[in-house]
């Protein structure tokens, strides 16, 4: 009698819950399955294309080496040789990726720019994680972070382990509360980086 009573109480709470709430908690949950890592599925069609599933399935785009259009749609992904097609360029516009997908970025050898905007997901860890990744230490020179609330300086200054890193743009990140110093900093790590600020 006692679990029935316990029973009901729970529903009752469930049922009395904002249905905006259980909707969030779907989509996080759906984002969190989009950028799950499929080991296995690197292995067997290699790291860019997995990736470009991995970031695709996210909301993402991609361009590939030697090709000017933006892949956008999952389905029609190109197909040919293992590794023909290596992604030169991510953007994340609007996306959903967050972290736990980052091991998706490990085995890229050849992307040059990235632009995370308006992506409700980074966080400075998602940051570090990228400036630890040595194949983008070497090959990424253009970055932007835009409008991504949870970034902090703490995450920015990070970003320095980017040894290779020509052009660095930073626009309406609340979370940054050390401008000057967050800027002063990178300057001083990486004395051949544009840095471009549009922060308030």
């Amino acid at each position: 009698m006692m679990l029935i009573g316990a029973l009901t109480r729970q529903t009752g709470l469930l049922r009395r819950r904002p249905s905006w709430d259980t909707g969030r908690s779907f989509w996080g949950w759906l984002n969190a399955v989009f950028n799950k890592v499929d080991y296995e599925r690197i292995q067997a069609v290699g790291p860019d294309r997995a990736a470009s599933e991995w970031l695709l399935r996210c909301g993402a785009h991609v361009r590939y080496q030697g090709l000017d259009k933006w892949q956008q749609d999952y389905n029609g992904l190109p197909s040919g040789p293992l590794g023909k097609y290596k992604i030169q360029s991510i953007n994340a516009t609007e996306s959903c990726i967050m972290a736990k997908g980052f091991d998706y970025l490990d085995g890229l050898e050849h992307v040059e720019e990235i632009r995370l905007c308006k992506c409700m997901y980074i966080y400075d860890e998602c940051l570090q994680r990228l400036s630890q990744t040595p194949n983008l230490q070497r090959s990424l020179l253009r970055l932007w972070v835009i409008s991504c609330g949870n970034v902090t300086d703490k995450g920015i200054i990070a970003l320095h382990k980017l040894s290779n890193l020509e052009y660095l743009f930073l626009s309406d990140l609340p979370g940054i509360k050390e401008k000057e110093a967050t800027a002063q900093t990178l300057r001083q790590s990486m004395p051949g980086l544009q840095l471009e600020l549009d922060l308030d």
